[in-house]
């Protein structure tokens, strides 16, 4: 279990959210596979949802804006960054798409978001008063971010490029990825997409969330009106599986077991 109280280090995922055209739809969705409680930043801030287990914040829920109505729902990840500026002047400059240029939300912090030159959208964070998430590695927290793209090689030297990241290969067995370093530990991957992947299906950055039996939580993501789009499967890591919740937006869960660390 990781508890955090700081900034998290440059190029570490620190935050998701999802955006859906029914936010109280995912409170309950999410409230009930995952445990979260809820709190509602106002009408200033659009009726952000800040979502916490035990008192720390685990993510976000925001609904579509106005004009977005065909916009798919979504989870998005962000990337630590000391500077959101100087971030978006890299990511342009390295062939990235700026697609909400940077802006202050309140106190909380300053933000863009981004797709990378192979398609994947990802968002960055400069940490205000809001550091990101504060609970991770622990069931019912986020455990993983990794990007999965059909072109690893741009993919690979657009994000070493803009946030400075190492690589630790990890391919074989007919897959290509590699998990991306900062200061020597592992924060997130970088995948190619098997040559069998739905030409539908774009590049993507993808969250994990941990539960403590993957096929019982799989099993309630059907109940509330979610589905399934890999079956659990046993990793090295953990029991995993990908699937969507009851407004289309797509995660992915594994098995992680509770500690007091």
């Amino acid at each position: 279990m990781t508890v955090r109280d700081t900034a998290w280090p440059e190029g570490t995922p620190c935050w998701v959210d999802v955006t859906v055209p029914d936010p109280r739809m995912a409170m309950d969705f999410y409230g009930a596979l995952l445990g979260w409680d809820f709190a509602d930043t106002g009408d200033e801030a659009g009726n952000y949802l800040m979502c916490s287990v035990g008192g720390k914040l685990v993510a976000g829920i925001g609904g579509t804006q106005p004009g977005q109505e065909n916009m798919p729902a979504a989870w998005t990840t962000y990337l630590a960054t000391g500077d959101v500026d100087k971030t978006a002047a890299a990511i342009s400059a390295e062939g990235g798409q700026l697609l909400v240029e940077p802006m202050d939300v309140m106190s909380a912090g300053r933000m863009a978001v981004a797709a990378d030159p192979t398609g994947a959208v990802f968002g960055v964070w400069q940490a205000g008063d809001t550091l990101g998430v504060e609970l991770a590695d622990t069931p019912s927290a986020l455990i993983w971010n990794e990007c999965m793209t059909r072109d690893f090689a741009a993919a690979k030297d657009f994000y070493g490029k803009v946030f400075g990241y190492g690589f630790d290969d990890m391919s074989g067995g007919g897959f290509t990825y590699a998990t991306l370093t900062v200061g020597g530990q592992a924060v997130g991957g970088l995948g190619q997409l098997p040559e069998d992947t739905p030409a539908e299906v774009p590049a993507h950055w993808m969250a994990y969330f941990g539960v403590t039996d993957t096929d019982v939580a799989v099993a309630r993501v059907g109940e509330l009106g979610g589905s399934v789009l890999r079956p659990p499967q046993d990793s090295p890591y953990g029991r995993m599986s990908a699937v969507t919740d009851n407004q289309g937006a797509a995660f992915s869960l594994i098995s992680v077991t509770a500690s007091a660390d």
